[in-house]
């Protein structure tokens, strides 16, 4: 008969399981030698007991994809790390839409390819300027808390920024870069992160970025939820709105270009006065600004009055194509779908997501077991919501806002470059709300040249759509090039 284990065995701590490839990436060009490195970073915290340092205790579990050129010298070769956002998104899409060696090959809006779908070479991968990191929040991808660890506590703002910073930390260490240009890439809720970890990378370890790309850019969220007494949005997004509507036929017989336009002075100028007035605006304003608004919108005149004005981003997803049928997506409102009935509120799904989900979840599965070689039998977390609810404990009675954070970090690092990639259909994070944003940020004058924006006749992943896709890798790659 077997004996019994020890009761006081300690359990076996978890370590990292990281895997290393080679391989060439083969472009017009030329070939690009790299090594690809996948796999599981254990992150320690130090622990203390009442006041006795207990030492590092494992924390988390967070899955990378590091890609870096063979050859090259680290001191000089910059690195770009990169994230999505969610909460809740793994870096599938950054990943295999517009950074890395391999790209989803999926069509786009009215030309979408059907399943299995495939993977390409990508020509244009950033890894032609910079080596890349990939990072998967913890729950989402396979990143996970340690057994007998609580996710909960790396669901939030300040847990998120503290976990995505030591993992950062850790790479540029053990990888002995410290003395080479650093980027720093977020998408959507990412972009939040990215500028908070730009403030928390200076103030924690001293490490200085050169550059922040802040793709489909939230920075206050207070221009895009859509609370009780808040008027900030609604003019926010009326240029998306405009610009969903021209792509859809509503606008005949003028550029994209022109409607946006008229749609950006009304938002900044009668709009916002109108909402304003409440009930004490005259008649004839009334009259005037639903006309207005609803000519810029694409929306029936009798449906604006009926909202008081007012046009909920989901409402006006369901709202803008009812009498066809469809309904329009929130990420990229160039895509559309079908709702159970033609009478709902809002829309049931978004279009745009089921379109993407599939390809993207494929190839990245693939890629990582049979291009990089690494197994793992957890599910990989596309975008999940395990991670709600997201806590901003931080931000309590008050929008949460990174503005501050990413104006100390500019004023204290005058070096820092900010990239903004905006899409013109993303009804997730509207364009004009980046630009009113950044255009009110507490720096000095002398800065503002710091801060570029770069425009897609797409939506929140404007990679979808080819076009964009080979232009905004272009500018990326310029914007890495400068030198620091």
């Amino acid at each position: 008969m077997a004996e019994d284990a020890p009761q006081n065995e300690k359990p076996e701590l978890p370590t990292d399981d990281l895997v290393t490839t080679s391989h060439t990436l083969r472009t017009p060009t030329g070939g690009l030698g790299y090594t690809a490195t996948a796999g599981r970073i254990v992150v320690r915290h130090e622990k203390h007991t009442d006041g006795t340092f207990d030492g590092h205790e494992p924390h988390a579990e967070v899955f990378l994809v590091a890609y870096t050129l063979d050859g090259a010298e680290p001191g000089t070769r910059p690195v770009t790390i990169a994230f999505n956002g969610g909460p809740g998104s793994s870096s599938v899409w950054l990943h295999m839409g517009l950074f890395g060696p391999r790209r989803v090959v999926m069509g786009d809006a009215g030309a979408l390819t059907p399943p299995p779908w495939g993977l390409t070479d990508n020509h244009e991968s950033l890894l032609a300027q910079s080596d890349l990191v990939f990072i998967d929040p913890v729950s989402t991808g396979y990143s996970r808390a340690v057994e007998g660890g609580k996710p909960a506590e790396f669901h939030g703002f300040t847990g998120d920024v503290e976990t995505i910073g030591e993992v950062i930390r850790l790479w540029v260490t053990r990888n002995e870069r410290w003395l080479s240009p650093k980027y720093l890439a977020g998408e959507s809720y990412g972009t939040l992160r990215a500028a908070a970890l730009a403030e928390h990378l200076q103030d924690r370890h001293g490490m200085y970025v050169n550059g922040l790309m802040l793709i489909s850019s939230v920075l206050d969220m207070g221009t895009i939820r859509f609370t009780e007494g808040n008027d900030r949005p609604y003019p926010l997004f009326l240029p998306t709105y405009a610009a969903i509507a021209h792509h859809h036929g509503l606008h005949p017989d003028r550029t994209l270009a022109e409607v946006l336009a008229d749609a950006a002075d009304f938002a900044a100028r009668d709009y916002p006065w109108a909402l304003a007035q409440g009930n004490r605006l005259p008649a004839a304003d009334l009259d005037r600004v639903a006309a207005r608004l609803a000519a810029l919108s694409g929306l029936d005149e009798g449906y604006v009055r009926r909202v008081r004005l007012r046009i909920e981003h989901q409402r006006f997803f369901r709202e803008l194509l009812r009498a066809s049928g469809r309904t329009v997506g929130r990420i990229d409102g160039r895509f559309t779908g079908w709702e159970a009935d033609d009478g709902g509120e809002m829309p049931g799904y978004d279009p745009s997501i089921a379109a993407i989900t599939g390809p993207y979840t494929a190839a990245i599965n693939s890629h990582v077991r049979t291009t990089l070689g690494y197994a793992n039998d957890l599910p990989y977390e596309i975008l999940t919501g395990r991670v709600q609810p997201w806590s901003y404990k931080e931000f309590e009675g008050r929008a949460v806002s990174v503005v501050g954070k990413l104006s100390a970090a500019m004023r204290a690092n005058p070096h820092l470059r900010v990239h903004v990639a905006c899409g013109y259909h993303d009804g997730a994070t509207p364009y004009f709300a980046a630009e009113q944003v950044l255009a009110a940020l507490p720096i000095p004058d002398e800065l503002r040249d710091r801060i570029e924006f770069r425009y897609y006749e797409a939506g929140h992943m404007m990679y979808v759509h080819e076009p964009s896709r080979l232009q905004q890798s272009a500018d990326l790659a310029a914007f890495v090039a400068v030198t620091p």
